[in-house]
């Protein structure tokens, strides 16, 4: 059980639990955030700027000074070509678009919004970026305007440079760096048209981002396996911006698929309560997912995704919600065996604090694993380039290649790897959980968790500096220690903490970058008892060398 779970987790949300919308909305507008208050300056994580408009982090000011820096960014480094703008279903993503487009047109950017004026998932303008710099010089790049799955009081700001993936962290920082100083100069050198203006500007255009993202998807999916199989599968788009996409996939590709919820409420009163009483769109979550799980009887394949639809959740009828890890492991499995289009030195991703199931099964497909930092950007340049051909995280983020070997998106696509779920069900008459079931009898079936222990902000600084001379420890759990990483070992970046790893167990800590505490997480092939002396030990580790 989690740390602090509620007794109403898995319940329907109740009035008391929903966000006031008008609070909200005016206080997108009304609230000035203050530079000196770190709270509220303009912070990038590992997807964009997230915050709520009620406590200042996530207001009309951030957006435009962000918006500015964005266009301030592109033109130094010389990006040309339009810029790909999507929204999803949360209630600041509207206002903070419009904000957006005030600022881009003004600066005569060419942005493409959405034909539609539907919403947009992440991976349908990771997409786009890809097809129009695929034949063209002048690059594309795009923001998409989401906090993910985070509850319905928060806003969500991300930029993606051409590579069509999140933003590393060099562009970010500067991006950051350059909207807080022009909060602290209260906008000024801050471009902006009202938004009826910007609307009719020449350099505003739309993209119809669901017809090309579903056209497109016989490129790297069998659909054709899926039709013919005759799978029921169920879709819930979680209230999310996958609403729409999923009964165009149905419609275009003659499946059998049923959209389990076509609500879109930016009160998600429809949902599940979360682990703590909070409203959070996880389709990782089985509190989040408990109406989709309770009908998982009633498909062949049921799927959710969350609000920008990056991350992907399977149900099957005989397992119920798959844990990310293991529907990860069983993906590459099947792929990296049924893609023949993909290079023979095609490596696989995963990050540090994925399951070694991972490592087991690529190792027994011949294949090399690239193992990188935390952050789905890590995966970026090997899936433009083809020299990874699968990137995975651990959140239940994923991406592939086309069938030719191609990117498709170089963002986490939960829409592509819920279908996968169906192709893989259609051609190997198993579902993914039966086939996890079948590799844990060939490798071993291994305990995985995540814990969190109490830190200060001197010993979250320290454990993020740490050098694997600073551990002395030659065992753990009883077992001879085969590696200390600070460093990735797929690309060589500073992983921000610390990876302990033996023959059957390893862990790895992290900072929190919220809350006084670092993150333990760990796993052992060895059973529960053994997976908990791992934690024990991994927490007198870390906390002897930090304190």
């Amino acid at each position: 059980m989690l740390r602090g779970m509620s007794n109403r987790a898995g319940q329907r949300a109740e009035p008391s639990d929903l966000v006031d919308l008008t609070a909200l909305l005016d206080a997108y507008y009304d609230v000035v955030p203050d530079p000196s208050n770190v709270a509220q300056r303009v912070v990038f994580g590992t997807s964009g700027h997230r915050g709520s408009s009620l406590n200042g982090a996530f207001n009309e000011q951030h957006i435009a000074a962000i918006t500015q820096a964005i266009v301030e960014y592109r033109r130094s480094a010389g990006i040309t070509g339009p810029l790909f703008m999507g929204k999803d279903t949360h209630a600041l993503s509207e206002p903070a678009q419009n904000t957006a487009l005030e600022v881009l047109a003004a600066n005569g950017v060419n942005v493409q919004i959405d034909a539609r004026n539907g919403f947009t998932p992440t991976p349908a303008v990771s997409h786009a970026i890809l097809a129009h710099n695929s034949t063209r010089t002048e690059q594309a790049d795009g923001i998409v305007v989401t906090p993910s799955h985070n509850p319905p009081a928060d806003g969500g700001f991300k930029y993606n440079p051409p590579t069509g993936g999140p933003a590393g962290s060099d562009i970010t920082n500067w991006i950051a760096d350059r909207a807080n100083q022009l909060l602290e100069n209260g906008l000024d050198g801050v471009l902006r048209i009202p938004l009826g203006e910007a609307r009719l500007a020449d350099s505003v255009g739309t993209y119809d981002f669901l017809a090309h993202y579903v056209e497109d998807l016989p490129a790297v999916l069998n659909l054709d396996a899926i039709r013919s199989a005759g799978l029921h599968i169920g879709a819930d788009p979680l209230g999310g911006a996958s609403v729409d996409y999923w009964g165009a996939i149905a419609e275009r590709h003659q499946l059998n698929l049923t959209v389990v919820n076509p609500n879109v409420d930016p009160q998600w009163a429809f949902m599940t309560l979360d682990w703590d009483e909070k409203i959070r769109m996880d389709c990782s979550s089985p509190y989040a997912m408990a109406s989709l799980i309770s009908r998982a009887g009633d498909y062949d394949i049921a799927t959710g995704n969350d609000a920008d639809a990056d991350r992907h959740g399977i149900v099957t009828p005989d397992a119920g919600l798959m844990n990310p890890n293991h529907y990860l492991a069983t993906a590459i499995d099947y792929l990296y065996r049924n893609r023949s289009g993909w290079s023979a030195d095609a490596m696989v991703g995963k990050t540090l604090v994925s399951s070694s199931m991972i490592d087991r099964v690529t190792a027994d497909l011949g294949r090399v694993l690239m193992e990188v930092p935390v952050g789905f950007k890590w995966f970026v340049p090997g899936l433009l380039s083809g020299e990874a051909a699968f990137g995975g995280e651990e959140s239940a983020g994923a991406s592939f290649l086309r069938l030719d070997g191609r990117p498709w998106s170089t963002d986490k696509d939960g829409l592509l790897l819920a279908l996968l779920a169906s192709e893989m069900t259609a051609v190997t008459g198993k579902t993914p959980s039966q086939r996890y079931r079948e590799l844990t009898n060939q490798f071993g079936d291994p305990e995985y968790a995540r814990v969190d222990a109490p830190a200060t902000r001197e010993q979250k600084a320290a454990l993020a500096k740490l050098s694997p001379s600073d551990v002395t420890a030659t065992t753990l759990a009883g077992e001879e220690i085969t590696a200390r990483l600070t460093e990735a070992p797929g690309n060589g970046a500073p992983i921000g903490g610390l990876k302990v790893t033996t023959e059957n167990a390893w862990f790895a800590a992290r900072p929190s970058g919220t809350e006084d505490v670092y993150k333990i997480y760990a796993e052992s092939f060895k059973g529960e008892e053994h997976l908990h002396q791992v934690q024990a030990e991994a927490k007198a580790i870390v906390d002897g060398v930090i304190s």
